[in-house]
């Protein structure tokens, strides 16, 4: 029997709601999959991707307020994420088209899924699922309309000045052709250490930087929140002393990636890729400066998508099927791996004996059906990568 429309509206919105997680991943994949040749921003910008992930929560909220929203309300308000991420995209040269292709690719997964509730156990007749399938098409149009408003407000706000044009120049060297480098004002054969600051209100901070090092300076400023920048010099920089000097005196909030000491312009480029790889652990972390050679392999599985929904589903979805949801398992695992895999000193570590630490490890080597030693490395990689999810996200 069907349910009186209000009713079934709000039935509707809880079922999908309690789909939520896989919606997310289906439309963040479809997302994702829209790309263009050229699009700068790649995979391994991180403000850019991590403001796609944002706006995809978003988006999905919108969409939903407006199944159980009546005909004659005023639509939504355009989530703020939203107005954000279309600013950004048009900041970094993403053409409105991707944009727009990847809001429709988002809107038909979230139509199906709704198909497919509304169809299911006689939810919501006929009639009364063209009505919803009608006002969601109308709150679409709407945001479309908003979107493409605010994208077109943000590039012709930009003038083509100096600087953006010396930022296309540096972009197209990094692109890897070859171009005349004598107005840039930097050493391109010299010895190179890449650096991407986000937050960073000015360049000020990199300018005293540089100059404390001695080093010449070359920045790129991406928008209000991101520069690109490279230290530059005859000989290799110690990265132990802009270590010691970020350290002591650099701006609260304002996390640095960088990358490793690289020499002409190839080492240029390699450097600046490292950095960019970094920057997603650097604007979760704790630490002011993240440095590449401490978090390549971690920043490698991060990118990979399929190696990191691998191990997770392989090692850790097996222990959180435990009645804790596997913290003690977790907890016991890392000990044992910052102890070298010793189980006498994660037991102490741990302030249990060494047989309960032992009795621990077999329960969970049944519950991986392997032994530890045959895939230790993976699932301490696993690990890691969850101590990532779990650092707070920098503004």
């Amino acid at each position: 029997m069907l349910q009186p429309a209000s009713r079934a509206r709000q039935d509707l919105h809880d079922r999908l709601q309690a789909r939520r997680g896989e919606i997310e991943q289906a439309v963040l994949t479809r997302v994702c999959a829209v790309s263009d040749p050229s699009d700068p921003s790649g995979a391994a910008d991180a403000e850019y991707t991590e403001g796609i992930r944002v706006a995809v929560t978003a988006a999905i909220d919108y969409g939903l307020k407006g199944v159980i929203a009546r005909g004659e309300q005023r639509p939504p308000s355009i989530p703020l994420a939203l107005l954000a991420q279309a600013r950004i995209a048009a900041r970094r040269g993403v053409s409105l088209e991707i944009v727009l292709r990847r809001y429709f690719g988002g809107y038909a997964l979230l139509g199906d899924f709704l198909i497919e509730e509304a169809e299911r156990r006689g939810l919501i007749g006929d009639a009364e699922l063209k009505l919803l399938l009608r006002a969601q098409a109308a709150l679409f149009d709407h945001l479309i309309a908003v979107i493409s408003g605010e994208y077109g407000r943000e590039r012709g706000s930009q003038s083509d000045t100096l600087e953006k044009r010396r930022a296309e120049r540096i972009r197209r060297l990094l692109a890897g052709e070859l171009l005349d480098t004598s107005g840039l004002a930097y050493d391109f054969e010299a010895h190179h250490l890449a650096i991407i600051a986000s937050g960073l209100g000015d360049a000020k901070p990199l300018r005293e930087l540089a100059t404390a090092l001695d080093r010449r300076l070359l920045t790129v400023r991406l928008d209000e929140s991101t520069t690109w920048a490279w230290l530059g010099g005859r000989r290799q920089l110690e990265i132990e002393r802009l270590v010691e000097l970020t350290s002591a005196q650099w701006p609260i909030g304002a996390p640095l990636a960088i990358g490793e000491s690289g020499e002409g312009l190839g080492g240029w480029r390699l450097s600046h890729q490292q950095a960019r790889a970094a920057l997603p652990i650097a604007m979760r972390s704790a630490e002011v400066i993240v440095r590449y050679a401490d978090v390549a392999l971690l920043a490698s599985m991060l990118q990979d998508a399929v190696l990191s929904t691998s191990l997770r589903q392989l090692y850790l979805a097996p222990l959180a099927r435990e009645r804790d949801g596997g913290k003690g398992a977790r907890t016991t695992l890392r000990a044992y791996f910052a102890a070298d895999r010793n189980a006498a000193s994660a037991a102490a570590a741990l302030g249990v004996s060494r047989q309960a630490v032992t009795k621990r490890l077999r329960s969970i080597e049944r519950k991986l059906t392997r032994p530890l030693p045959a895939c230790a490395m993976e699932l301490e990689a696993a690990l890691r990568m969850e101590d990532f999810k779990d650092l707070p996200q920098e503004a």
